[in-house]
């Protein structure tokens, strides 16, 4: 699923896929369709365990190790959420701890999500980065 080397450059890539549109409005369905392309998630995942607290809609979150690479998958029943979940993904699923820890996630002031997200959306992507730190941090010190 990844493709750019780092999440530096997946960041950067995903900033300038986002200057063709001229409007929020195109912003939006852009990661709304970015959201219907993310893979299947197993029923068996949506645990209480995996599920992010914070989110108005229901998010699960899943990760596996491989190496010192970790791999997230996720989903949630809202469209603009399984959005905001690709963009996540593809900036840091398939990377390093260390690397994750170390991504700041200028993207979401880049893009202008966090002026044009709805408080409880915007509250819901901090809750699913923060999980995302907190398993790197921990898997990074394992």
């Amino acid at each position: 699923m990844t493709t750019e080397a780092t999440a530096e450059q997946a960041q950067q890539e995903l900033l300038d896929e986002f200057e063709i549109f001229d409007n929020w409005m195109d912003r939006y369905q852009y990661i709304i369709d970015m959201g219907k392309q993310l893979p299947a998630f197993p029923e068996e995942w949506k645990t209480p365990e995996r599920k992010i607290q914070g989110c108005q809609s229901n998010v699960w979150m899943h990760y596996r190790r491989e190496g010192d690479v970790l791999h997230f998958d996720a989903i949630s029943d809202a469209a603009i959420v399984s959005g905001l979940i690709a963009v996540l993904l593809r900036i840091y699923s398939g990377r390093p701890a260390r690397e994750i820890c170390a991504t700041s996630p200028h993207f979401m002031q880049d893009l202008g999500l966090d002026k044009h997200l709805s408080p409880t959306r915007s509250n819901g992507l901090h809750a699913m980065l923060k999980t995302i730190y907190e398993v790197a941090d921990r898997e990074a010190a394992a």
